[in-house]
């Protein structure tokens, strides 16, 4: 299960950094705000691991 969110978070960030690129590229406002919004997301779903990593082991 937590590999499985791992992976989630990783991709939210990604996701969210290739639509930050494209909306600085297209000059779209939204579409970056939206990319920084996901690669947030990520971080916070990663960090959420993180700490269950280090109380479970």
């Amino acid at each position: 299960m937590a590999g499985n969110e791992k992976s989630k978070s990783r991709m939210e960030q990604v996701k969210g950094k290739a639509k930050e690129a494209a909306g600085r590229a297209v000059g779209n406002e939204r579409m970056e705000a939206e990319g920084r919004a996901e690669q947030a997301k990520g971080d916070a779903r990663q960090a959420k691991e993180k700490g269950k990593d280090t109380f479970r082991h």
